[in-house]
């Protein structure tokens, strides 16, 4: 199988593209289609290489045209090969061109029953695409409820039937697919919403579309790769000094807080940053340098105090545990007005919501409920439409905005948003935004300039971070705290040449 292409483009975007693979290219639809039932055949060999006997479920478009072309290469390839098609016969040309196909071969169309699904190795659907656009129902949507009941292993065509291709959100009833092969280009609703739910395990085949097809189309996401991490992270010159690898200002640590500010200074050195400092109530600075004797904790008690180590540091983050009492309020107006990077994050946050301005040259972290109160809003509509969220955060605030949760999104500019698939639920739990806050300042720091790669640290920040997750989920999810992570940032800021 093909790698995962970088970028995701919208259903709209694909569609044009498969017009100029015809119209210019002369590459007509039947010949994707038979592309596409060949690349299929190689994703279910490969991830089922044991399976002899297979369902096909064909739905009357395109689709289950695909399907109808994978049931015959599979057939010929010694396979058994069961073929339904619940909804009837094929509607468009194309597909009525493969079922004949299908049937000259010998092959045999199976009557609808649930009773179909004891038997297959591998069930494989075909029965909706990408055009849907109402919820599913009738025929389809039981022989949907009935798939997902029986616990088949499943590979989708294309998109899990009933899968909203743009949001992520299931139309009614979708398949839960154990693999998903994209043909052409990935599409977003793969990896928003409760799009990963659905999809399982995803690959993705071109079908040989040139990329000339797409118009220039930059996508509307970008998955974080090596790419970025190598680009932001290259390896060090061994005449490299401390000051070469970037001077971190962390404020935060209000009463009773301590703990995440040391988290987020802990993680920052771990993720390659030279110096820290901690910027906190004087109450807490002897303990938080006696814990952790690399960190420089400086007690802090108004904003002229603070003016001092900003003049010393080339990235400047804010929020963990600053509370939003006075206090809180001083230091983050002088950080505000103070001309650094800047990272904001969760009680500087909440202040900025409550006194709202457009600062650029920083970026803001916000979980659904910390974004929902900068746009005053909630944080269900937050989640309904995840990537309209980010992009109206960085326009609204002039900002990077991070977008944090379950395929966290970073925004900035006209670019397309980047994506960060990795992570895991148990990630889930206190501490991990102060750790990210950390990492996102030390990468930032790690640059040339800061404040012009703003948009490149928080997305290699967010990748390094579900990363360190990942490694430590390896022993099980339940049970991780944000402090394990710090330990594996190491192998995750130093990327294999």
């Amino acid at each position: 199988m093909q790698p995962l292409p970088a970028l995701i483009h919208s259903t709209a975007t694909i569609r044009a593209a498969d017009r100029y693979a015809a119209e210019v290219l002369g590459i007509k639809g039947y010949a994707l289609m038979t592309r596409a039932g060949e690349a299929a055949l190689g994703a279910l060999r490969a991830q089922w290489p044991l399976a002899r006997r297979v369902l096909v479920l064909c739905g009357p478009g395109n689709n289950g045209g695909d399907g109808y072309v994978l049931a015959r290469y599979a057939r010929a390839a010694g396979l058994a090969v069961t073929l339904a098609a619940p909804a009837g016969p094929p509607t468009s040309a194309d597909a009525a061109l493969a079922f004949d196909e299908w049937t000259d071969a010998g092959g045999t169309l199976e009557p609808w029953n649930e009773a179909l699904l004891a038997r297959p190795d591998v069930v494989i659907d075909a029965l909706l695409g990408t055009g849907l656009t109402r919820p599913v129902a009738g025929v389809i949507g039981a022989v949907i409820e009935a798939l997902n009941a029986a616990s088949r292993p499943v590979l989708a065509l294309d998109t899990p039937s009933g899968l909203d291709t743009e949001t992520g959100q299931p139309l009614g009833v979708a398949v839960r697919a154990t693999l998903t092969i994209a043909f052409v280009a990935l599409k977003p609703g793969f990896f928003l919403g409760r799009g990963p739910e659905y999809v399982g395990r995803l690959a993705c085949d071109d079908l040989d579309v040139p990329i000339a097809a797409f118009g220039g189309a930059e996508g509307v996401l970008r998955r974080i790769t090596e790419v970025e991490l190598k680009l932001a992270l290259p390896r060090r010159a061994r005449t490299a000094h401390k000051g070469d690898s970037g001077r971190v200002l962390i404020i935060g640590g209000g009463a009773g807080m301590a703990g995440a500010v040391r988290l987020a200074g802990e993680a920052a050195l771990r993720a390659g940053a030279g110096l820290v400092t901690l910027a906190t109530t004087p109450a807490h600075a002897a303990v938080l340098a006696a814990a952790r004797p690399e960190l420089m904790a400086v007690g802090v008690e108004d904003g002229l105090m603070l003016v001092g180590l900003m003049d010393q540091a080339d990235v400047v983050a804010i929020g963990p545990g600053l509370g939003q009492g006075e206090w809180a309020r001083r230091l983050l107006e002088v950080a505000l007005g103070y001309p650094r990077a800047l990272i904001v994050d969760a009680d500087a946050l909440n202040l900025l919501a409550a006194k709202p301005v457009a600062r650029g040259r920083w970026c803001l972290t916000p979980h659904p409920g910390e974004a929902a109160r900068l746009l005053g809003s909630d944080a269900a509509a937050v989640q309904a439409d995840r990537l309209a969220s980010v992009r109206e955060l960085a326009r609204r605030y002039d900002a990077v905005a991070v977008l944090k949760g379950a395929g966290t999104l970073i925004a900035s500019g006209a670019l397309a948003p980047y994506l960060c698939e990795r992570g895991n639920p148990g990630m889930a739990v206190a501490g991990m935004g102060d750790v990210l806050t950390g990492v996102i300042a030390a990468i930032a720091a790690q640059q040339r300039e800061p404040v012009n790669c703003l948009a490149l640290a928080a997305a290699v920040g967010v990748l390094v971070h579900a990363s360190a997750g990942d490694l430590i989920a390896r022993q099980g999810e339940r049970g991780l705290l944000a402090s394990d992570l710090i330990a594996q940032l190491p192998a995750c800021v130093n990327p294999a040449s």
